[in-house]
């Protein structure tokens, strides 16, 4: 007789999948402050998860702790909302028994790059195939707006009244040293865009890592704005796209220029320069993906949106499979009560 787990994935791998959108929403009210960010990035994860084709019951979303934590409770699919920066070892462990799952990490700023920071440069390097979604609203929003691993030096905050002392870590360019190898940054100002790299994340096999500028209206409002308005992002900002020219500007009069391995603006038309003197993106290249991530905090150059990086590495996961059935075709099905009892043991009658 199947089980009820068989007959979902028999489904699942027929195509026999019809959903939209609703059958994503569960019948809960969503409590985060009028206006968040978080919102933003709820609505393109809906609409995405029709368009896998799996079904619901294969789905997970793992959380940790932070405005960003609540995630799982607005998705109708299984979740877990762990504690303070764990949510990568949870969702570790869950692909590693399920690897027929797609699993989903929703994280944020500080729940991720602080006390979560070390089980996020491991997940990188092991190249675990996760989807890890980051909210980045560069403050701790959750306990009431005390300075993040992603604010900026001088700014104010709860816990830094006369400004903070620290340089920001920049997200994507520590996922990159640590070995991800799908690095991605959207905002949520582009629901459509960032449907597009959340549906890019899940079509990479490995880790996946798509930071996302979350505004935070009470505690960090406006951060982004300069990126992420209508009337300001064109001229500060660059889409990545693969195997396309680095343009950008309201007027797509200026591109993006390599002296050397140093990135610099150029204008078009206007001195002497052409689209064939514009850096054409190449998501393959680790190394143009660093250049452009150092571009971050750079004062004259646009900040990358889009992909950065998007190479192939063989996920952990599936190691761990290869490397169990090594094991059992070599020295076969292992006996639990021999590995317990050992070599040497007596019994006590």
């Amino acid at each position: 007789m199947k089980t009820i787990i068989d007959q979902i994935l028999e489904k699942s791998h027929s195509g026999d999948m019809h959903y939209t959108s609703k059958d994503f929403k569960p019948a809960v009210d969503v409590r985060w402050c009028a206006g968040c960010g978080a919102i933003s990035v709820l609505s393109p994860a809906q609409r995405l998860m029709p368009d896998l084709g799996i079904a619901k019951e294969r789905v997970a979303f793992i959380s940790g702790i932070g405005c960003s934590g609540r995630f799982p409770y607005y998705m109708d699919t299984y979740g877990f909302h762990g504690i303070h920066g764990r949510a990568l070892p949870i969702a570790t462990g869950l692909k590693i028994a399920r690897p027929d799952l797609s699993v989903w990490v929703v994280t944020g700023d500080g729940d991720n790059m602080s006390i979560g920071g070390n089980h996020f440069i491991h997940a990188c390097r092991r190249n675990v195939d996760l989807n890890v979604l980051m909210f980045n609203n560069e403050v701790y929003s959750l306990t009431k707006g005390q300075y993040s691993p992603t604010s900026h030096r001088g700014q104010i905050t709860k816990s830094s009244p006369l400004g903070v002392l620290d340089d920001p870590f920049n997200p994507v360019s520590l996922a990159l040293g640590a070995g991800a190898t799908f690095v991605a940054r959207g905002h949520d100002k582009d629901r459509a865009q960032l449907q597009q790299l959340l549906l890019k994340a899940y079509q990479h096999k490995g880790f996946s890592f798509v930071e996302i500028y979350t505004n935070c209206r009470i505690f960090n409002d406006g951060a982004f704005d300069l990126y992420t308005n209508s009337d300001t992002r064109e001229d500060h900002t660059v889409w990545l796209e693969h195997n396309k020219p680095l343009v950008f500007g309201k007027k797509k009069n200026k591109g993006i220029k390599l002296d050397g391995f140093t990135p610099t603006v150029i204008e078009l038309h206007e001195s002497g320069y052409s689209m064939n003197d514009v850096l054409v993106h190449n998501e393959k290249d680790s190394t143009l993906a660093f250049i452009l991530a150092n571009m971050t905090y750079s004062e004259t150059l646009p900040r990358p949106m889009g992909t950065l990086q998007n190479i192939d590495r063989s996920p952990y996961e599936e190691r761990v499979v290869e490397q169990i059935q090594h094991e059992v075709e070599t020295k076969g099905i292992g006996n639990l009560e021999s590995l317990l009892l050992g070599a040497s043991y007596w019994e006590v009658k």
